[in-house]
């Protein structure tokens, strides 16, 4: 699909949300920002996250990662959702778990790579429980582009770090982040940060421009315990192959509409490709209370204050 990415660069450190479009430099409060999200349903900002506070996200992964008791560890698949603990995930939605690659084990059970290449990703209250991530995750620039984007009273629901590994890196199917955060009316919006350079032969994001204005698919919904997918809609996400791919260097943020269909491939290449990503939706919708993600009264979800 020939599809023109929405691109802004921080060409000023003081003004980072400068874009660069057909029409010359706008600024973040001008409506030409918005014009490609309305359009596009995400936006991509080269050099959002400075060096610095990508190496302090990646020594932050790594010390909680460290400290990881293999034992203790469930296993996250996006294409075959049965090998999921369902506590686990259940239990992560205020918490800090890590949760392992499908491929890091062989067939009696056993770690086939090191520890810190094994794992999938670590979830899902970073930006509560961690105050590197908290401190990153709220960041005022966020909450201005948040508000700009349309979210009244914008609240940090889920943050997932993505390692992405070396050669086991699992796919992530084509799906809509309004799937496992459903509101009334929609209103999920992802932050997704390159923590390393991303590339089609590492695994980066695929998106359908446009493909926000689809329907939503399917919601992940939880009843007693258990985790299950309603269908919703019967139209096809994407093929395999399909989409725009975002290869774009570490430090970017990609901003997404809940509603946009996006993917990314399995990791063959000797390089990982982390990312750290933050969902975040309106308080001032409906939260379903079939969402798997429920956020506890130790924990309850919080602004960008």
């Amino acid at each position: 699909m020939a599809a023109r990415a929405a691109v802004y660069r921080d060409s000023q450190r003081t003004l980072p949300f400068d874009a660069i479009t057909q029409h010359g430099t706008a600024r973040m409060h001008d409506p030409d920002l918005i014009a490609p999200w309305q359009r596009d349903g995400y936006l991509v900002l080269p050099g959002f996250a400075s060096a610095r506070a990508v190496a302090r996200l990646r020594a932050a992964g790594q010390a909680i990662v460290d400290a990881f008791e293999p034992a203790g560890g469930a296993v996250f698949s996006s294409r075959d959702r049965g090998r999921m603990s369902d506590g686990a995930l259940l239990q992560s939605a205020d918490r800090v778990r890590c949760f392992f690659e499908e491929e890091a084990f062989d067939e009696q059970g056993r770690l086939t790579v090191p520890k810190a290449r094994a794992i999938n990703k670590i979830g899902h209250a970073l930006h509560d429980r961690d105050p590197v991530f908290d401190r990153f995750s709220r960041d005022p620039r966020l909450a201005e582009l948040a508000c700009r984007l349309g979210l009244a009273q914008p609240l940090l629901m889920q943050s997932m770090l993505i390692f992405k590994q070396p050669r086991i890196g699992g796919e992530v199917l084509w799906h809509q982040d309004a799937t496992f955060l459903f509101t009334e009316p929609q209103s999920a919006v992802g932050f997704w940060f390159a923590l390393e350079d991303a590339a089609r032969d590492n695994g980066c994001l695929w998106v359908e421009p446009g493909g926000h204005r689809s329907p939503l698919r399917e919601r992940y919904v939880c009843h007693d315990g258990r985790l299950s997918m309603q269908t919703l809609d019967s139209t096809p996400l994407p093929r395999a192959g399909a989409g725009l791919p975002l290869e774009v260097p570490a430090g970017t943020l990609v901003v997404f509409d809940g509603r946009l269909p996006h993917a990314s491939a399995p990791n063959r290449s000797p390089r990982s490709r982390m990312a750290y990503t933050l969902h975040v939706v309106d308080g001032a919708c409906a939260y379903s209370p079939l969402n798997w993600l429920q956020r506890g009264p130790t924990y309850p979800a919080r602004g960008f204050d």
